[in-house]
């Protein structure tokens, strides 16, 4: 539950760079997982759903 606060206080830039940084993170996962290193894989799912809420918070912010 913290973090959707957090997330509610980001400014946009704020939200856009948290954005850019989920995404290389989910690349990042992808590449780990083709070469069977990834440790946590549900951490995928957590990240896709952290990007689409920011998406969502900057789309009700406008």
């Amino acid at each position: 539950m913290a973090k959707k606060k957090e997330d509610k206080k980001l400014t946009k830039d704020q939200a856009e760079k948290k954005i850019l940084t989920l995404k290389k993170d989910l690349l990042n996962i992808r590449f780990k997982k083709i070469n069977n290193q990834i440790t946590n894989p549900a951490q995928y799912n957590e990240i896709k759903k952290s990007i689409a809420k920011l998406y969502t918070t900057l789309k009700n912010s406008k």
